[in-house]
């Protein structure tokens, strides 16, 4: 339902038929497969908004929208990893726009349109583009790294470690330094309301061990082609976290062509370790 209602607005916008059907498709799988080498740069202000929209909408749990289906709407707003999502879209997306304005000069609207844009497509792991973020300031390019890693929603077509994942780490970081102020103290970690059960932290904690040690042997390994470390490493954060572009040689205007086949290779796993989640791949 939703890829067709994109689809529709796609099409009042002034958008082709294949193209519109091509970009909500793209959109709905977080795949990112744009028509056109500039992917939705050549695309009006319009049509890149609504493809915002439907980034970030897709990225969300779709138990929200179950949620909101059966009138539960209490219990959708009530989920805290849609809530932090939002904030971290919301924030990642006002400082970029703060960062391009201050370096570069120019209306704080169109950087915040095109900073919305770039987040969304990031962070939800679709991989669209409207302009080179790699042309940007270190601090914005820094952002969107960060943004690699965290992903979307559990439960979304996204990829990424997940938003979920990273609420549970930090909230286990937070009850560990509290053991040890308060040695005696019970603390439960709860989402939602609810007590996270043990097996699942130790899961979470196992799933982050064997993220990292991938990224650090694909890092080494892709590192024999001799390429700058930024080409290297956001090559294999990219793959992993199933984005697309990265930054520098692999950015938003250049490919992965110029690897050697064992570092294809390497890429390939990654893509489908990513995308199959770490356990049944290992």
């Amino acid at each position: 339902t939703m890829t067709v209602i994109e689809m529709l607005l796609l099409l009042a916008g002034g958008m082709s038929l294949f193209d519109s059907i091509c970009t909500a498709f793209g959109t709905a799988g977080t795949g990112g497969f744009g028509v056109y080498n500039d992917s939705m740069g050549s695309f009006s202000p319009y049509l890149q908004n609504v493809v915002t929209i439907f980034m970030v909408l897709f990225g969300i749990n779709f138990n929200f929208y179950f949620f909101l289906l059966v009138k539960e709407v209490r219990e959708a707003f009530a989920m805290e990893e849609v809530r932090w999502y939002l904030i971290i879209f919301a924030a990642a997306t006002l400082m970029i726009a703060a960062n391009l304005t201050i370096v570069q000069g120019g209306s704080p609207f169109y950087y915040l349109h095109h900073s919305a844009f770039q987040v969304a497509s990031v962070m939800t792991t679709t991989g669209f583009a409207t302009v080179d973020f790699n042309l940007w300031p270190n601090f914005s390019r820094s952002i969107l790294v960060v943004l690699m890693f965290i992903g979307a929603c559990a439960g979304s077509t996204g990829g990424g470690m997940k938003v979920s994942r990273l609420v549970i780490l930090f909230k286990t970081i937070r009850k560990e330094l509290s053991l040890i102020i308060h040695p005696r103290e019970i603390r439960k970690i709860r989402m939602d309301g609810h007590v996270v059960e043990h097996s699942t932290l130790r899961s979470t904690n196992v799933f982050l061990v064997i993220y990292f040690i991938l990224l650090m042997l694909s890092t080494l390994i892709i590192s024999l082609d001799e390429f700058d470390f930024t080409t290297n490493f956001t090559a294999v954060v990219s793959c992993l976290n199933n984005i697309g572009p990265g930054l520098n040689r692999v950015g938003p205007a250049q490919n992965f062509s110029i690897f050697s086949p064992l570092s294809k290779v390497v890429l390939i796993f990654d893509m489908l370790a990513g995308r199959l989640e770490l356990f049944p791949l290992m």
